[in-house]
């Protein structure tokens, strides 16, 4: 990770446990201050507790968010921008693994309506405050399952048929384009702000309790590390992607190991084959339309109730 993360304001998804956990405690080592956004806030408060014993003047906090629910994200940057006038990173790490079919309480299937409606929802209410804040970053953690995911258009809630691993790869390819994207939009909009993906590889997390939220058995636990690195190694990438001074916007953060499974972080170039422009755009506008938010009009109105602060600032 890179240089001293003293005076910035990270959030991070599903920061409770795994990689997300990991991630929040090297960021606060680093002097950052680090909102932990949960949906299960006991379990967040024990992750903050554990931040704070290896770390005593951690600057760590617990927000309540639930991912599936876009009343619980309006809530919850509504009161994360009345606490905070800034927003350096925004890791989006939460996620949900090949569940039993279900859907959120919007209505969506369950994985892609959290693993990526819920972050797309995420990003656009705290834009206003990610742009205003100079060099800030939104890093959205897809998976390997990318590389044989396919955006089903015409099947996105599951109504004509449901494979959880199926799904799982949908969301994690929604997930990559996504952020690549939002990064060719901010760019056009004149932002410094940028977005990049990255994936864990194979890493040891709590993500194949299957939507659960409850810990993994030990048979379970001692199987995957067989076959897996640990959370905290899984973590570089989404550390990279969030501190690396060289990057640029729109880079896919990996492994360097073989097939990218484990390793020390790389920029990887399997992006390059996996994003499709036209596919992307018409994922941007169905988001759009599933969450009734909208990239322009919201920096829109956050620029025009910018010149009438300002105004009001004049006049008094």
């Amino acid at each position: 990770m890179s240089g001293d993360q003293r005076g910035k304001v990270v959030i991070v998804t599903g920061g409770a446990s795994g990689i997300g956990l990991e991630a929040a405690t090297a960021l606060s080592d680093k002097g950052a201050e680090v909102i932990l956004a949960v949906r299960n806030v006991r379990k967040g408060e024990r992750a903050a507790e554990k931040i704070r014993y290896s770390k005593k003047d951690a600057q760590v906090s617990v927000m309540h968010l639930d991912l599936e629910d876009l009343e619980s994200i309006e809530i919850f940057s509504k009161q994360f921008s009345e606490q905070y006038d800034h927003l350096d990173i925004l890791i989006n790490n939460a996620g949900v693994m090949v569940p039993p079919f279900r859907k959120t309480k919007n209505g969506f299937e369950l994985q892609f309506g959290t693993n990526h409606l819920g972050h797309f929802a995420l990003t656009l209410r705290l834009l206003p405050l990610l742009i205003s804040t100079h060099g800030s970053r939104v890093v959205t953690v897809s998976s390997i399952a990318s590389r044989s995911g396919f955006i089903n258009f015409d099947n996105l809630d599951g109504s004509q048929g449901y494979n959880p691993m199926t799904f799982y790869r949908q969301s994690k390819l929604a997930n990559l384009l996504f952020a690549i994207e939002l990064n060719n939009r901010l760019k056009k909009y004149g932002a410094d702000t940028i977005s990049l993906a990255c994936h864990p590889g194979i890493s040891s997390t709590n993500l194949i309790s299957r939507g659960s939220g409850r810990e993994v058995g030990w048979i379970l636990r001692q199987l995957m590390k067989l076959v897996a690195q640990p959370a905290e190694m899984g973590a570089l990438p989404t550390l990279y992607a969030a501190t690396h001074q060289g990057l640029k916007g729109g880079e896919y953060i990996g492994p360097d190991g073989r097939k990218n499974h484990r390793g020390y972080p790389e920029v990887t170039r399997e992006s390059e084959s996996l994003f499709k422009a036209d596919v992307s755009d018409r994922l941007w506008k169905m988001s759009e339309m599933f969450t009734g938010l909208n990239m322009d009009k919201i920096l829109e109105n956050s620029q025009k109730s910018k010149v009438e602060s300002q105004k009001s600032k004049v006049k008094s």
